[in-house]
């Protein structure tokens, strides 16, 4: 179970029964469905991302990590459409699974149009999580040009296809993330043109996914522990330990500042992006430098014998690529030159 250890957090966590979700999270390790069945579950233990629940919010997703990034990833986007159409002012069925689906690529465009019968979404969306299991997700859509607007869709409406065998992907294999093909689908849009990016803690959410990567790697470390207990004299093994755990006390530290922050008001306006940015790329880099480490200093060996190990290492080193690395590095200086 993962250990809070940061003096930073807000008061909120006390409300978070740890030992609830972590039991709960442990039991919902079947199939893709359970876990995709634990996310109401959760989402009464954690709650959704609001101001003055930021810090519950956080450590709630990585204690669910730290029990397995897979359950993180699927339960991550359900809360944080939760948290959206709340904002929206509308509500979710209890026996609703959600995602949200805003990525864009190259050569792919899905657009939204209004006719007598309401709004239609045509096009090709990129990167749709669990698009095939999911009963509902948001999604933004071009409505014009420069514009795009969020819309609530059923997943299991006709027009809508799904292609899970686009996802080769050795980290996190059972959260396929394919594109989605939408044709004459019906949609209901959610605020106006420019919302969804514009309303009051869009940037917080890269945060709560900045937790699911701390809490991620927080077994490595106790894998590590593990490792230096069996040989207590072996010096370079205590180094790489003191300084794995030196990093992901690092990375809690982050997100729990960032919590206290939102829930005291500084992330506000153009506040918050900084703040989110500088959250990310700081537990991207922390959880990057544990990864090396325990794969340095336990070598091959637990990646050809302990699943659990080898999915975990594999999963967080698709999952921190969410963040972009240098480029977030350069958004975040030009953040700064904006401050200047």
């Amino acid at each position: 179970m993962i250990r809070l250890q940061s003096t930073a957090w807000p008061d909120d966590v006390s409300e978070l029964d740890l030992t609830a979700l972590h039991d709960g999270a442990s039991a919902a390790l079947g199939d893709i469905e359970s876990r995709i069945a634990f996310a109401p579950r959760a989402a009464a233990l954690v709650g959704t991302l609001e101001q003055h629940t930021a810090g519950r919010h956080f450590a709630g997703l990585g204690a669910i990590a730290a029990v397995e990034v897979t359950l993180a990833r699927v339960v991550e986007p359900h809360l944080d459409a939760l948290g959206i159409l709340g904002q929206a002012g509308r509500e979710a069925s209890s026996d609703s699974s959600w995602g949200v689906f805003a990525a864009e690529a190259p050569g792919l465009h899905l657009d939204a149009t209004q006719g007598p019968d309401g709004w239609r979404l045509n096009g090709v969306k990129p990167w749709c999580s669990l698009a095939s299991r999911l009963s509902d997700a948001l999604v933004t859509a071009h409505t014009g040009p420069g514009e795009r607007r969020l819309f609530a869709v059923s997943l299991t409406a006709p027009g809508v296809t799904t292609d899970d065998d686009a996802w080769l992907a050795r980290g996190l294999p059972l959260v396929a993330s394919g594109p989605v093909e939408f044709s004459q689908v019906p949609a209901s849009p959610v605020g106006e043109d420019g919302w969804y990016l514009r309303r009051p803690g869009f940037s917080w959410g890269g945060i709560g996914v900045a937790a699911c990567w701390w809490g991620g790697a927080v077994p490595l470390v106790d894998r590590l522990l593990a490792a230096a207990r069996t040989r207590p004299g072996a010096e370079l093994l205590l180094r790489t330990l003191g300084t794995a755990a030196i990093d992901l006390a690092i990375a809690e530290q982050a997100i729990a500042e960032a919590a206290r922050a939102i829930e005291q008001g500084r992330a506000e306006g153009a506040a918050g992006p900084r703040l989110a940015q500088r959250v990310r790329s700081t537990v991207r880099g922390r959880v990057d430098a544990i990864r090396a480490a325990v794969l340095a200093a336990l070598g091959p060996g637990p990646l050809t014998t302990e699943p659990a190990h080898l999915s975990r290492m594999s999963d967080l080193e698709l999952y921190v690529l969410q963040d972009h690395g240098d480029r977030d590095l350069a958004r975040y200086g030009r953040m700064l030159l904006e401050v200047e």
